[in-house]
């Protein structure tokens, strides 16, 4: 398919009520329960139940199957503006609406579109994806999870590691290998793993420096026995599905980065309005200004190249090379942003008292997880190789 070149695109109205939308639940529902959840490492279910009747788990579904059909410029305008409220919320919240209903719009024939989409859209049945492992997570092709047929069914050994909401989800897309030989190259296959099926359990859950109330677990698989028919795509198609998954969800990570460096400059630039130090305002003290100037300017940075991706997306075109690059530079640029968050702040800003305390460690994994900043750049570079250009 060729690329078109698509120009920023101006918000629709469905666009403009949808961050309404999103903006007050956050603020009435999720900003007040962010201290409790980051206390309790813990989202509560509940909340995540509202999300759902208010709308929000359907956004990038399409409408046949119950969602708003939205794309994926209406889910990286929530995800923004979740994340404003309490990072682990939106990721908790990705995990089902970005890449977990992602695998199975992407990957799933028409009726297993037409049995679990309407369900994750309504915020019933919550999905998670299940790729990385121990030995591998910048390289998924060395996977060992496997699953071989028996019959009608296919039975899964192995382990998942660094599942996000694994232990919260209803259903669980499932990378494993099919064939040792081809492995990435038509050799790993996707299956949807039903919470409760016998032999499938949730394992360790992992201690954070950031985004705590965000569950991130190990998935245990031991001779789980799955029918053909919760087969994602065809036998060995499961690469693609997973790669073409984390195109969305890489873009979807990148809005979170943007509405937690919007929040961090926020709160540095009342901050540095109020905060008085040599008889006046730390505002009016040009290494301060320069610190906002240079934030502002990679918040605006931000913002256009994940609309332009997500119009990509939403248009039919290729952009993992987009995503790629809107992934790599918004989570970098975040890293940067709160940095000098903390820094307006002084003291302060290193007391867990102020929220740009938490905002810094919540930010420093963006670079790691969706694929590391170093495999950004690895996927980029190639793409510019065989292009050209």
């Amino acid at each position: 398919m060729s690329q078109a070149t698509p120009t920023l695109i101006r918000p629709t109205e469905e666009h403009v009520l949808l961050r309404d939308l999103a903006r007050q639940f956050t603020d009435e529902r999720i900003r007040p329960a962010a201290a409790e959840i980051e206390r309790t490492h813990c989202v509560p279910r509940e909340l995540l139940a509202e999300m759902g009747e208010v709308g929000l788990f359907g956004v990038a579904i399409p409408e046949e199957y119950g969602g708003s059909g939205l794309g994926e410029t209406g889910l990286c305008i929530v995800m923004e503006e979740i994340t404003r409220g309490d990072f682990a919320t939106a990721v908790t919240y990705g995990a089902s609406a970005s890449i977990g209903a992602m695998s199975i719009l992407l990957g799933g024939n028409a009726e297993q579109k037409r049995r679990f989409l309407p369900e994750l859209a309504a915020g019933k049945l919550f999905g998670a994806y299940a790729l990385s492992e121990a030995n591998a997570g910048s390289d998924p092709g060395a996977m060992r999870t496997s699953a071989r047929r028996d019959g009608q069914d296919w039975v899964l050994d192995g382990e998942k590691v660094w599942i996000t909401a694994g232990d919260i989800a209803d259903i669980v897309t499932v990378y494993a290998v099919t064939d040792a030989k081809k492995r990435a190259k038509g050799g790993i296959s996707a299956f949807l793993v039903p919470k409760g099926t016998r032999g499938f359990s949730v394992g360790k859950r992992e201690e954070k420096m950031g985004q705590r109330g965000s569950a991130t677990v190990t998935l245990v698989l031991d001779g789980v026995r799955i029918p053909d028919e919760l087969r994602l795509g065809e036998v060995g198609d499961g690469f693609r599905i997973a790669m073409q998954s984390l195109d969305r969800g890489r873009l979807a990570l990148a809005a979170n980065c943007l509405g937690c460096a919007r929040e961090a400059h926020a709160l540095s630039a009342k901050y540095a309005a109020q905060r008085e130090a040599f008889g006046k305002p730390i505002g009016e003290q040009q290494a301060i200004q320069w610190m906002l100037a240079d934030s502002a300017t990679e918040i605006f940075a931000m913002e256009g190249m994940i609309e332009r991706a997500a119009a990509l997306c939403d248009a039919g075109e290729v952009f993992s090379r987009e995503s790629a690059m809107t992934k790599l530079f918004a989570s970098e640029a975040l890293d940067r942003i709160v940095d000098r968050a903390v820094q307006i702040h002084g003291g302060m800003g290193y007391s867990s008292e102020f929220v740009v305390e938490k905002l810094y460690r919540d930010a420093r994994v963006t670079r790691i997880y969706e694929g590391t900043s170093e495999i950004q750049r690895l996927v980029i570079a190639r793409d510019v190789l065989k292009r050209g250009k």
